[in-house]
């Protein structure tokens, strides 16, 4: 080999080594973990809430400065979710399977030296072999490995869009409830303080012996009650903002203010059971990442299959033996498959294909389930709302009569306060009815995977001005 031939070989290779990716560390030490976790800026979650792009998702124009709507909150969240950076990263993955399983197989470069040794060695040169062989069986799987990959990566991204549904419409759940538990306490309260009233009327009676000690520790343990209830809904409207606070990916000391004039649904021209159901397939994305999967499994057993042709490489070879003798040749090796026929990666790919089926089927059935639970749990529901709120014209006019009656002076502070406080209770019935109503109305928009055409506003009014005999508004 001369000079030439040797410095055009360390070029060629020098060359090879230049396009090599270089590492570079990235230590998850203190300050990347402390950026990682900076929420971020609202001017950024407004510039991206304007602009977001997904299959169910709507742009919203974000503005929190009078308060988080459900719109918003749901798009902050998709946004800012820490969970759903990691949920992303796949989509990285799965853009890098797609570039590895297009990429053919490198040549292969070959160099021999042989130096004459022993007596017989006068005249005889250094002899060298050089030869170039390339691996083609790699051609035969490569599209149906392409085209495994790119489904693969179409499902992880419609699987991340499904995920990113789900948070959307949690942080929209978080939010519907923080708004009826500060009603909830509303009335708690008022209804506390009325019982304190009640206990210094009492007492004064006490003292006059209108009342007895009895009484007494029957007001004072109403008020404690009414004291333990405005505590536990305190505790669970915490409860709720920390978990949209971490929906949101923002910390726990922030609070974030929810907008007054919510437009809260009303959920009753609902579409039927049938109506929701028909489609389901083709509009869940669940579901519709299940079939991607599904269709690169089947590339996957396409290219399994593909894999059984024998492996065969190609080469030129160009070698001088010690006697000076040179020789130009083609070399072709074929793997002769008496015992591996790929038979148990066949087997696996099989296997995988139809338990990712049998997976669809059975999301598919437990979809359809869903939504004809959920319908039938929102009908009773509105029929225990409707029954319950029937009620409320008669205890208005009841703590009415009630009224008068005390500025009359013909019944005392204590049984006007007793009867306020039954329609308080109900009251706060109603509410609780509503807010599991609202949480039935999002599963059904999870499960339907859409939004539904039912999501009418109404006005966040307190039962209270309900006073008509139907479901309050």
């Amino acid at each position: 080999m001369t000079g030439r031939t040797k410095n055009l070989i360390l070029a060629a290779f020098l060359t090879l080594l230049y396009g090599c990716a270089t590492y570079h560390p990235e230590p998850i030490d203190g300050p990347a973990v402390k950026e990682a976790l900076k929420p971020p800026a609202m001017e950024a979650v407004r510039i991206k809430a304007g602009a977001i792009r997904h299959p169910i998702l709507r742009p919203v124009d974000f503005d929190i400065s009078n308060g988080l709507s459900p719109d918003e909150a749901a798009v902050m969240a998709v946004i800012a979710n820490p969970a759903l950076r990691a949920v992303r990263d796949l989509r990285g993955i799965a853009g890098a399977q797609i570039i590895q399983a297009g990429i053919l197989p490198n040549p292969r470069l070959s160099y021999s030296l042989d130096i004459p040794t022993g007596r017989d060695k006068e005249g005889a040169d250094n002899g060298y072999g050089f030869g170039v062989g390339w691996d083609i069986q790699a051609l035969v799987t490569r599209s149906a490995r392409v085209d495994a990959a790119r489904t693969h990566a179409a499902s992880v991204d419609l699987d991340i869009a499904w995920q990113e549904w789900q948070v959307a419409e949690a942080a929209k759940l978080h939010l519907f409830r923080l708004f009826y538990l500060g009603r909830q306490l509303l009335l708690t309260k008022e209804a506390e303080q009325r019982l304190r009233e009640t206990l210094e009327a009492v007492k004064k009676s006490v003292a006059s012996g209108e009342k007895t000690d009895k009484d007494l520790a029957v007001a004072e343990m109403a008020l404690q009650q009414a004291h333990a209830s405005v505590l536990t809904t305190e505790k669970v409207r915490e409860q709720e903002r920390l978990a949209l606070n971490r929906t949101l990916g923002i910390p726990p000391d922030r609070i974030i203010p929810v907008q007054g004039d919510i437009s809260l649904p009303s959920w009753r021209s609902l579409p039927s059971r049938a109506e929701i159901v028909k489609g389901i397939e083709g509009r869940r994305l669940d579901l519709l990442a299940l079939r991607m999967g599904y269709l690169s499994r089947e590339a996957s057993v396409r290219a399994a299959i593909l894999s059984q042709f024998p492996g065969i490489s190609i080469g030129l070879n160009h070698a001088r033996d010690t006697g000076s003798i040179v020789t130009t040749g083609v070399e072709v090796s074929i793997d002769l498959p008496f015992f591996d026929h790929n038979q148990g990666n066949i087997a696996v790919e099989r296997a995988t294909r139809k338990r990712l089926f049998d997976e669809y089927i059975a999301r598919l059935f437990k979809a359809r389930s869903e939504v004809a639970v959920i319908l039938s749990e929102m009908k009773f529901l509105r029929k225990e709302l409707s029954a319950t709120a029937g009620s409320l014209p008669v205890l208005k006019n009841l703590t009415q009569t009630y009224r008068r009656a005390l500025e009359q002076g013909s019944t005392d502070l204590v049984s006007y306060y007793r009867v306020q406080n039954e329609l308080t209770a109900k009251q706060l019935k109603i509410i609780k009815l509503r807010q599991l109503l609202s949480d039935m109305g999002v599963a059904l928009e999870v499960a339907a995977g859409e939004y539904l055409p039912g999501t009418k506003g109404v006005s966040p009014a307190l039962p209270a001005k309900a006073g008509n005999g139907k479901e309050p508004e």
